[in-house]
């Protein structure tokens, strides 16, 4: 253990039209330090993560965070970047800054509006994330990258419909039970597996109710060393984290394997001194309810073509052996992206502290978290444990 999340933040996601990228910094990251029992004077470093690629007419963001007191004046601030896993990229360099004892308290803050920016702008930007010399014509954006995914699964492992509409069900319905969440409406397995009007084919084999949403929202975290955690309230370890970055372009790898994915959980794992078995939940990266299915197969739940299984047999399910997303994922909750990653942090604290309300999995005592950018490119796991 390296190091603690002790305090945290969190918006409703979704379109929020009273809100600007500076007003979300400002309150998750006031509300974070409150709920941490600390002060603007006690932050050794900022890391803000916000991926923009045209979201936001203000780039240069790092310093909005100072916006939020006049103390945090001359602290240093620094924004990365890495696709839909920006958030987590803020929190594993919070990590590590904590880690090497160049700062004691770091504040973290993930954001994204997306919602003012027109639809084609939309894809065009989430376009971004792919390597452009291959994919930057694919039709319908980021949800024909994982269209075409989605695609070859079905050619080399069968038609995997009913799973891709169990993945959809599973998530919308424990997203009802989460305040934080975008859409909060159970649909139910029947709707997600039928082509429908209100449930078109957006991209391949992959219908509306297969992508996750388009959403502003933002979220930040307070991470300290051990020592210090443990004079605070609550204090959520950090047992193992891994960072593994893949090749962009998709024709350099068997995309269907997430090689990134797998070589992260079994390093965070082994970091942390625990096996898949050993979790209480996941938090994973469905940004796209295929993602999920070959997620159950890189983390080791499955062997490879075998996903489907994890969710038709109830493996996953809220109050199944493995619980995977329990909080909606972004299928439900919604996914602003250089928030997602700090979200998942957490309702996965949340969980650990017993205090996920409705969301809630029983006896929740270790958590993971995968978070990628790109198809599986930006590849990041860490494993959480209550600490007091």
């Amino acid at each position: 253990m390296t190091a603690c999340i002790v305090g945290w933040a969190h918006t409703p996601f979704g379109k929020l039209e009273n809100e600007t990228v500076e007003s979300l910094v400002v309150r998750v990251a006031t509300d974070a330090l409150i709920d941490a029992g600390l002060g603007p004077d006690d932050v050794d470093e900022i890391v803000l993560g916000h991926f923009n690629a045209g979201f936001s007419p203000q780039d240069f963001t790092a310093s909005l965070v100072l916006q939020a007191d006049p103390r945090l004046r001359f602290k240093p601030a620094t924004r990365v970047e890495n696709a839909c896993a920006t958030g987590s990229a803020a929190v594993h360099q919070a990590v590590r800054a904590v880690k090497a004892g160049d700062a004691r308290i770091v504040l973290v803050v993930g954001v994204e509006q997306m919602t003012r920016t027109p639809g084609p702008e939309i894809g065009k930007n989430l376009l971004k994330a792919s390597y452009l010399p291959e994919d930057g014509d694919t039709p319908a954006g980021f949800a024909g990258v994982f269209g075409k995914i989605a695609h070859s699964y079905f050619q080399r492992w069968g038609d995997q419909s009913d799973a891709l509409a169990a993945i959809a069900a599973k998530n919308h319905k424990n997203g009802v039970d989460n305040p934080y969440a975008q859409m909060r409406k159970d649909f139910g397995f029947e709707f997600c597996r039928t082509e429908s009007e209100k449930n078109p084919f957006v991209a391949g084999p992959l219908k509306r109710t297969d992508c996750s949403l388009v959403s502003d929202g933002a979220a930040a975290l307070v991470v300290t060393d051990v020592a210090t955690a443990l004079k605070l309230n609550k204090a959520v370890a950090f047992r193992g984290t891994a960072h593994v970055q893949d090749f962009l372009p998709m024709s350099k790898r068997d995309i269907l394997k997430f090689e990134g994915c797998t070589q992260a959980w079994g390093k965070a794992l082994s970091d942390a001194g625990v096996s898949l078995s050993d979790l209480s939940f996941v938090e994973t990266h469905d940004c796209f309810t295929v993602a999920e299915l070959i997620e159950y197969e890189a983390m080791g739940l499955v062997p490879e073509g075998q996903g489907a299984r994890a969710v038709l047999e109830g493996w996953t399910l809220k109050d199944g052996k493995l619980p995977v997303n329990p909080s909606g994922g972004l299928k439900s909750k919604g996914h602003p992206i250089g928030a997602t990653g700090v979200s998942m942090h957490v309702l996965s604290s949340m969980q650990l502290m017993d205090q996920a309300g409705g969301i809630q999995v029983k006896g929740a005592k270790l958590g993971g978290i995968f978070n990628m950018g790109g198809a599986a490119v930006a590849n990041y796991v860490s494993v959480l444990e209550r600490l007091r």
